[in-house]
């Protein structure tokens, strides 16, 4: 076990491409790799009696197939169900294959399930073209808008095929998977309905992305919601975490398992204060999310880090909106800009 800060990491080593590392009664580790920086996501694996549970499938990629072939095969137990925290690429990237692999129900909050629909068509201002003119008229240079237009929809990339039913969960619903139960905890600001399991017995928290215990959670504003405060939505959705036992193992879905849960949600909230005192610093005159965006990310970006960036400067800057810190200022140009109140 190490320790950093005030979070214990009761696991030194993570497993191996198409192995299980199992950490907790009826509870698998796998994890999978990502074609990005951060290259990899963790995956669940659950025992349901004669059967197997997953939660989240991992990205699109010919590799994640092997791996969970491999494991799948090797186990032999057909998949009761598949779970999906979310619905971004890489947690249903491959939830519609693994259903129909032995015909298994894929559970997931409606909010997620037509969020991932809504992308994929491009339907709803979740266009790319949409997300292009949302960012220009934050400031965004010609250049980095070229570079997202010709990119193109990647969520399809990560997310080749997309479930056609599900089972629709809900905020407190208590799921019976094998011997034990796991409570669904609904939270806001990553995505629209994100659920994350806990099951008391086990003293084990399945998080998804709302709690990651190294890097921050992205929290990004698109042009389907331009003016919510997402992120005043993800933390006071942590708080929801703070009346779980200290002690609870979370399984995160990227870094390592961990325990310290009050320690890490006030490390975020101080972070992100952090990252608004940071913003405020440089708005001695009218700034918009483009001018400011090396204040939040001082290092050179790819374009999928562009995208990722500008939707947290603009979360950022409309979190210091509702709360009356700064204003929204317009010009000829029609770019936004924000200015200090006082």
């Amino acid at each position: 076990m190490t320790t950093s800060g005030e979070l214990q990491y009761p696991f030194d080593e993570t497993p191996g491409a198409g192995e299980v590392k199992q950490i907790a009664p009826g509870v698998g580790w796998v994890r999978m790799p990502l074609p990005f920086a951060l290259n990899h996501i963790n995956l669940w694996t659950l025992d349901d009696g004669d059967a197997l549970a997953v939660v989240d499938t991992g990205f699109g990629l010919d590799a994640v197939r092997d791996n969970w072939n491999a494991i799948l095969d090797r186990d032999r137990r057909p998949l009761s169900r598949v779970l999906v925290t979310h619905s971004h690429p890489d947690h249903l990237g491959l939830a519609a294959w693994l259903a129909e692999r032995d015909g298994a129900p894929v559970q997931m909050t409606q909010g997620e399930f037509f969020n991932g629909h809504a992308i994929w068509n491009e339907i709803a201002g979740t266009a790319v073209e949409e997300m292009v003119a949302h960012f220009a008229t934050h400031g965004l240079d010609a250049g980095r808008q070229g570079a997202l237009r010709e990119r193109g929809n990647s969520y399809r990339k990560g997310v080749p095929a997309l479930p056609k039913s599900y089972q629709r969960i809900f905020d407190g619903d208590v799921l019976r998977i094998g011997a034990h139960d796991w409570r669904v905890i609904v939270g806001f600001g990553h995505s629209p309905e994100h659920a994350s399991l806990y099951c008391e017995s086990l003293g084990v928290l399945i998080s998804g992305d709302m709690l990651l215990p190294r890097i921050s959670t992205n929290i990004s504003v698109y042009a389907l919601t331009p003016e919510d405060d997402l992120l005043g939505w993800f933390l006071e959705s942590l708080n929801r975490f703070k009346d779980l036992p200290d002690d609870t193992l979370v399984l995160p879905s990227h870094g390592h398992p961990f325990r310290g849960i009050r320690a890490r949600i006030e490390q975020l909230n101080v972070h992100h204060r952090e990252r608004c005192d940071a913003l405020l610093d440089e708005i001695k005159t009218p700034r918009s999310a483009g001018e400011l965006l090396s204040t939040l990310f001082p290092r050179e970006l790819d374009t999928h880090q562009v995208m990722f960036a500008m939707g947290e400067a603009i979360a950022h800057l409309n979190y210091l909106v509702a709360r009356g810190e700064v204003r929204k200022v317009g010009d000829r140009t029609g770019i936004i800009r924000f200015e200090k109140t006082a």
